[in-house]
């Protein structure tokens, strides 16, 4: 059976998968599968090296590096534009790709609508220097905004925020920096493995458009849209995530 690799977003770690991880991993162990899940800290989060230029392909080279065989490589937000460009760079690591409210270019370009206006993320990078954590929690904030259970999810956001090891205020800059410039239309059309795009039609900060474009372009791809889920969809709606994860990984 194939590994499972989970890869988190801006501003948190991988601790944030705990809950979908532990299911899987219960379910395998009652079924007596032998694959493992796991989740992986970004370079530059707690007791990763960090990795300069803080760029999605030098992420996902240095994760490739640490990649035995092949595995099963889902990410979030931030994290799954670092897996679009692993499975891009290294298509021999990754054998199924899942990419979970992410985009190929978070902000917006005069031929990509589908991003957040450059303005409002220089506003962030401008207020993180200032106070990282209220400019971390308000980030946060907006990624559980119009659908269902978003206080709690806003919550977990949050405990997670304050339980894990405190982020580098250098390491946070350079990944809005990532954010800002980040671009991989281009790359899509390497990524030749079964891909899985999971998407919030409530996400507001990669919208569901840009799951839909990932879905059209990417060469063996399909989309599953929760039509009440936001940017967390597998805190907020984690029974249909998990069932949803499952079918593609062994189907």
């Amino acid at each position: 059976m194939t590994d499972t690799v989970f890869l988190h977003g801006w501003g948190l770690s991988g601790a944030i998968w705990a809950e979908a991880v532990a299911t899987l991993c219960a379910e395998n162990s009652l079924a007596g599968t032998p694959a493992h899940h796991s989740a992986r800290d970004l370079p530059g989060y707690g007791a990763s090296l960090n990795v300069m230029p803080y760029t999605a392909e030098a992420l996902a080279d240095a994760l490739a590096a640490s990649i035995a065989a092949p595995v099963n490589l889902v990410g979030w937000s931030m994290g799954g534009m670092v897996a679009l460009a692993l499975a891009a760079r290294h298509p021999d690591k990754v054998a199924r790709l899942v990419l979970v409210a992410s985009s190929p270019a978070f902000a917006a370009r005069d031929d990509w609508p589908h991003g957040m206006a450059p303005e409002v993320l220089g506003e962030f990078a401008r207020s993180l220097a200032l106070d990282y954590r209220a400019t971390l929690s308000r980030f946060l904030s907006l990624q559980a905004r119009g659908g269902d259970a978003a206080r709690a999810v806003i919550a977990r956001l949050r405990e997670q925020m304050r339980d894990q090891a405190e982020p580098n205020p250098e390491v946070l800059a350079a990944g809005l920096e990532l954010l800002r410039a980040v671009d991989l239309r281009d790359q899509v059309e390497r990524v030749r493995c079964p891909t899985l795009v999971v998407h919030g039609a409530h996400d507001t900060l990669c919208a569901p458009e840009a799951g839909a474009w990932l879905a059209r372009h990417l060469p063996n791809a399909h989309l599953a849209l929760h039509e009440r889920a936001s940017h967390a969809p597998f805190l907020s709606h984690p029974d249909w995530f998990v069932a949803t994860l499952k079918e593609f990984l062994h189907g």
